[in-house]
Protein backbone atom coordinates (compact mmCIF):
# COMPACT_ATOMS: atom_id res chain seq x y z
CA UNK A 1 0.00 0.00 0.00
CA UNK A 2 1.31 3.66 -0.91
CA UNK A 3 0.41 6.20 1.31
CA UNK A 4 -0.08 9.61 0.40
CA UNK A 5 0.64 12.41 3.03
CA UNK A 6 -2.24 14.51 3.57
CA UNK A 7 -1.64 17.73 5.41
CA UNK A 8 -3.80 19.91 3.52
CA UNK A 9 -1.69 20.99 0.79
CA UNK A 10 -2.33 20.41 -2.95
CA UNK A 11 -4.56 18.30 -5.12
CA UNK A 12 -3.48 14.43 -3.49
CA UNK A 13 -6.64 12.62 -5.54
CA UNK A 14 -5.10 13.49 -8.91
CA UNK A 15 -1.81 11.62 -7.58
CA UNK A 16 -4.07 8.93 -6.02
CA UNK A 17 -5.65 8.26 -9.16
CA UNK A 18 -2.43 8.10 -10.89
CA UNK A 19 -1.23 5.29 -9.02
CA UNK A 20 -4.61 3.89 -9.20
CA UNK A 21 -4.40 4.12 -12.86
CA UNK A 22 -0.98 1.63 -13.00
CA UNK A 23 -2.42 -0.82 -10.95
CA UNK A 24 -0.90 0.22 -7.60
CA UNK A 25 -3.40 0.70 -4.21
CA UNK A 26 -2.81 4.22 -2.68
CA UNK A 27 -4.34 5.53 0.30
CA UNK A 28 -4.68 9.43 1.26
CA UNK A 29 -4.07 9.76 4.74
CA UNK A 30 -3.10 12.48 7.29
CA UNK A 31 -2.52 9.16 10.51
CA UNK A 32 1.50 8.84 11.47
CA UNK A 33 0.53 5.24 12.15
CA UNK A 34 -1.06 4.51 8.80
CA UNK A 35 1.94 5.81 7.05
CA UNK A 36 4.27 4.44 9.58
CA UNK A 37 2.64 1.25 8.06
CA UNK A 38 3.09 1.51 4.31
CA UNK A 39 5.17 0.63 1.89
CA UNK A 40 5.88 3.89 0.76
CA UNK A 41 5.05 7.27 0.99
CA UNK A 42 4.29 10.00 -0.85
CA UNK A 43 4.79 13.93 0.37
CA UNK A 44 2.81 15.65 -2.74
CA UNK A 45 1.96 19.82 -2.29
CA UNK A 46 1.29 22.68 -3.92
CA UNK A 47 1.43 26.46 -2.06
CA UNK A 48 3.65 28.23 0.06
CA UNK A 49 6.66 26.61 2.03
CA UNK A 50 6.26 27.90 5.61
CA UNK A 51 2.36 27.09 5.62
CA UNK A 52 3.39 23.29 4.43
CA UNK A 53 5.75 23.43 7.21
CA UNK A 54 3.33 24.80 9.69
CA UNK A 55 0.83 22.20 8.89
CA UNK A 56 2.79 19.02 9.43
CA UNK A 57 4.19 20.52 12.42
CA UNK A 58 0.65 20.79 13.48
CA UNK A 59 -0.14 17.62 12.05
CA UNK A 60 2.39 15.69 14.17
CA UNK A 61 3.53 14.55 10.66
CA UNK A 62 7.40 14.97 10.91
CA UNK A 63 8.54 12.41 12.83
CA UNK A 64 7.20 9.76 10.75
CA UNK A 65 8.40 11.28 7.86
CA UNK A 66 12.05 11.38 9.35
CA UNK A 67 11.48 7.61 10.33
CA UNK A 68 10.07 6.01 7.49
CA UNK A 69 13.08 7.49 5.12
CA UNK A 70 15.49 6.04 7.95
CA UNK A 71 13.98 2.89 7.87
CA UNK A 72 15.06 2.91 3.93
CA UNK A 73 11.28 3.17 2.49
CA UNK A 74 10.45 4.31 -0.67
CA UNK A 75 9.65 7.81 -0.48
CA UNK A 76 8.57 10.12 -3.29
CA UNK A 77 8.35 14.16 -3.12
CA UNK A 78 6.34 15.73 -5.44
CA UNK A 79 6.76 19.85 -6.09
CA UNK A 80 6.49 21.23 -2.67
CA UNK A 81 7.08 17.83 -1.95
CA UNK A 82 10.47 17.93 -3.02
CA UNK A 83 10.83 21.53 -1.87
CA UNK A 84 10.12 20.60 2.12
CA UNK A 85 13.00 17.90 2.04
CA UNK A 86 15.39 20.75 1.83
CA UNK A 87 17.27 22.48 4.68
CA UNK A 88 15.68 25.82 4.18
CA UNK A 89 13.80 27.90 2.02
CA UNK A 90 14.24 31.60 1.02
CA UNK A 91 10.09 31.58 0.28
CA UNK A 92 8.57 34.50 2.34
CA UNK A 93 12.02 35.16 4.46
CA UNK A 94 14.22 32.21 5.32
CA UNK A 95 12.19 28.89 6.52
CA UNK A 96 13.84 26.01 8.02
CA UNK A 97 12.47 22.82 5.91
CA UNK A 98 12.87 19.11 7.17
CA UNK A 99 16.36 19.21 6.25
CA UNK A 100 16.75 15.51 5.41
CA UNK A 101 18.44 16.90 1.59
CA UNK A 102 21.25 19.35 2.91
CA UNK A 103 20.86 22.27 0.73
CA UNK A 104 18.68 25.30 -0.16
CA UNK A 105 14.98 26.46 -2.03
CA UNK A 106 15.80 29.54 -4.18
CA UNK A 107 13.52 31.70 -6.18
CA UNK A 108 14.35 32.37 -9.88
CA UNK A 109 16.40 35.25 -10.24
CA UNK A 110 14.19 38.92 -11.95
CA UNK A 111 16.91 39.25 -14.25
CA UNK A 112 15.96 35.86 -15.79
CA UNK A 113 14.06 37.79 -18.51
CA UNK A 114 11.54 34.45 -18.47
CA UNK A 115 7.47 34.39 -16.94
CA UNK A 116 8.03 33.52 -13.34
CA UNK A 117 6.39 30.97 -12.44
CA UNK A 118 7.95 28.68 -14.74
CA UNK A 119 4.77 27.29 -16.10
CA UNK A 120 4.11 24.04 -18.59
CA UNK A 121 5.23 21.35 -20.32
CA UNK A 122 9.86 21.12 -20.54
CA UNK A 123 12.13 18.64 -20.90
CA UNK A 124 14.01 16.42 -18.62
CA UNK A 125 17.96 15.77 -18.86
CA UNK A 126 18.95 12.64 -16.76
CA UNK A 127 21.88 13.29 -14.77
CA UNK A 128 22.48 9.91 -13.35
CA UNK A 129 20.85 6.32 -13.64
CA UNK A 130 17.76 5.97 -10.91
CA UNK A 131 15.23 3.03 -11.01
CA UNK A 132 12.34 6.37 -10.93
CA UNK A 133 13.32 7.04 -14.95
CA UNK A 134 13.55 3.10 -15.88
CA UNK A 135 12.80 2.72 -19.66
CA UNK A 136 12.64 6.79 -19.73
CA UNK A 137 15.10 8.38 -22.02
CA UNK A 138 16.89 11.76 -21.72
CA UNK A 139 14.61 14.73 -23.05
CA UNK A 140 11.10 13.13 -21.91
CA UNK A 141 8.46 16.10 -21.38
CA UNK A 142 6.92 16.78 -17.97
CA UNK A 143 4.53 19.68 -16.40
CA UNK A 144 5.65 22.26 -14.22
CA UNK A 145 4.19 24.81 -12.13
CA UNK A 146 6.94 26.79 -10.05
CA UNK A 147 8.59 29.69 -8.77
CA UNK A 148 11.18 28.58 -6.61
CA UNK A 149 13.54 25.55 -7.45
CA UNK A 150 15.93 23.69 -5.03
CA UNK A 151 19.99 23.67 -4.88
CA UNK A 152 21.48 20.76 -3.32
CA UNK A 153 24.59 20.67 -1.26
CA UNK A 154 26.19 17.40 -2.49
CA UNK A 155 25.66 17.53 -7.08
CA UNK A 156 25.33 14.04 -6.78
CA UNK A 157 21.83 13.55 -5.43
CA UNK A 158 20.86 15.34 -8.86
CA UNK A 159 19.13 13.03 -10.84
CA UNK A 160 17.80 15.31 -13.43
CA UNK A 161 18.37 19.43 -14.57
CA UNK A 162 16.02 21.20 -17.01
CA UNK A 163 16.57 24.39 -18.89
CA UNK A 164 14.93 27.73 -18.43
CA UNK A 165 16.46 30.30 -19.27
CA UNK A 166 19.40 28.68 -17.08
CA UNK A 167 19.67 25.50 -15.61
CA UNK A 168 18.16 23.89 -13.01
CA UNK A 169 17.96 20.65 -10.95
CA UNK A 170 14.35 19.31 -11.19
CA UNK A 171 14.47 15.47 -9.57
CA UNK A 172 16.94 14.38 -6.68
CA UNK A 173 17.46 10.98 -5.54
CA UNK A 174 19.17 10.29 -2.21
CA UNK A 175 19.13 6.45 -1.44
CA UNK A 176 15.55 5.55 -0.94
CA UNK A 177 14.43 9.06 -1.34
CA UNK A 178 13.20 10.58 -4.76
CA UNK A 179 11.46 13.62 -5.51
CA UNK A 180 10.55 15.69 -8.79
CA UNK A 181 9.61 19.48 -9.45
CA UNK A 182 7.29 18.62 -11.84
CA UNK A 183 3.64 16.87 -11.65
CA UNK A 184 3.98 13.28 -13.11
CA UNK A 185 0.15 13.22 -12.47
CA UNK A 186 -0.30 15.69 -14.66
CA UNK A 187 2.27 14.42 -17.47
CA UNK A 188 0.58 11.95 -19.64
CA UNK A 189 1.77 8.48 -20.39
CA UNK A 190 5.38 9.63 -19.50
CA UNK A 191 4.55 10.76 -16.21
CA UNK A 192 2.64 7.91 -15.36
CA UNK A 193 5.75 5.92 -16.03
CA UNK A 194 7.19 7.73 -13.24
CA UNK A 195 4.58 6.90 -10.91
CA UNK A 196 4.83 3.31 -12.01
CA UNK A 197 8.17 2.93 -11.81
CA UNK A 198 7.89 4.34 -8.12
CA UNK A 199 5.24 1.79 -7.56
CA UNK A 200 7.59 -0.58 -8.80
CA UNK A 201 9.98 -0.05 -6.37
CA UNK A 202 8.05 -1.56 -3.71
Amino acid sequence: MIRIIDYGMGNLRSVQKGFEKMGFAAEITSDPAEIAKADGVVLPGVGAFGDAMDNLREAGLIGVINDVIEQGMPFLGICLGLHLLFSTSEEWGQQKGLDIIPGKVVKFPAELDKKIPHMGWNQLELEKETELFKDLESGFFQYFVHSYYVVPEDESVIATTTEYGMEFVSSIQQDNVYAVQYHPEKSSKQGLKILKNFGELI
